[in-house]
């Protein structure tokens, strides 16, 4: 079914309010959801691409920067032409959960209070809490809170895969 001229592109989007959005024909919204959705496949290949120019150009300064500066990580600025190029490498630290553990053993054995020298957090896979017994299940019942993400409504067409 074609639409008139006036009807919304995924670029007017931005200026109608989600009220207006909503009252659209289902087969409008199914065409504007298909529309979007290969646009940002098409916009986060094409970042992907830029990305990596970028990385493939400014590594090595970058790099050369941060030695100079006696960084392994952060942020470096210098210039290319009339612009500033701010590269940052950030630093990602990752600990051995059981020797943190051993460690917090350690500092109770000596009377010290370990949280006042890491952050410990007790989590519960969410498989695995539903494959426990319910006798198990419901002694971890009162510590468990259950919160919901945003919903996700996708249209499609009635018999196809598409």
């Amino acid at each position: 079914m074609p639409y008139p001229e006036n009807t919304p592109t995924p670029d007017d989007l931005p200026d109608l309010s989600p009220q207006v959005i909503a009252g659209l024909p289902v087969e409008l919204l199914a065409i504007l959801q298909r529309e979007i959705d290969e646009r940002l496949k098409r916009d986060k290949a094409a970042k992907t691409r830029l990305d990596a120019a970028l990385t493939f150009r400014y590594a090595t300064r970058a790099t050369e920067e941060r030695q100079a500066q006696a960084k392994d990580t952060g942020t470096v600025r210098f210039d290319d032409g009339d612009f500033t190029v701010v590269a940052d490498l950030p630093k990602r630290v990752e600990w051995d959960q059981s020797q943190l553990g051993a460690m917090v053993e350690r500092i109770r054995d000596a009377g010290d209070d370990p949280a006042e020298y890491v952050e410990i957090a007790f989590k519960v896979p969410e498989r695995k809490y539903a494959a426990w017994p319910d006798a198990i299940r419901q002694g971890f019942e009162q510590a468990r809170t259950v919160k919901t993400g945003a919903l996700k409504v996708e249209i499609r067409p009635q018999g196809g895969d598409a």
